[in-house]
């Protein structure tokens, strides 16, 4: 369940359905999206299967980010709209601000 979207001006449409899927991933697997995205890139190909599903087209790039308190994940944050690695920086600040 998405529980916040914002897309900003200029953003590509796309974004509004790519940071919620990394977003879910990231939760639903308690680790960054960065993880499969190293999977994709080392020649793990078959996991890009997986993510064909509704709910986690184009999940498996950086910029999902698991919230973690006390060793549970709560929630996670999908960005998605510059280069993976940005994406990544913001939805950490995201977590940061959050739990400060």
């Amino acid at each position: 369940t998405v529980a916040a979207l914002q897309r900003l001006d200029g953003a590509a449409p796309s974004s509004a359905e790519i940071g919620p899927a990394k977003a879910r991933l990231a939760a639903l697997g308690r680790r960054e999206t960065r993880v499969y995205e190293e999977m994709i890139n080392n020649g793990r190909v078959s996991f890009l299967s997986g993510l064909s599903q509704d709910g986690l087209r184009g999940a498996g790039l950086e910029g999902g980010v698991p919230i973690m308190v006390d060793g549970h994940c709560v929630g996670a944050i999908g960005v998605s709209g510059v280069k993976s690695a940005e994406d990544a920086q913001i939805a950490q600040a995201g977590i940061k601000a959050l739990l400060g």
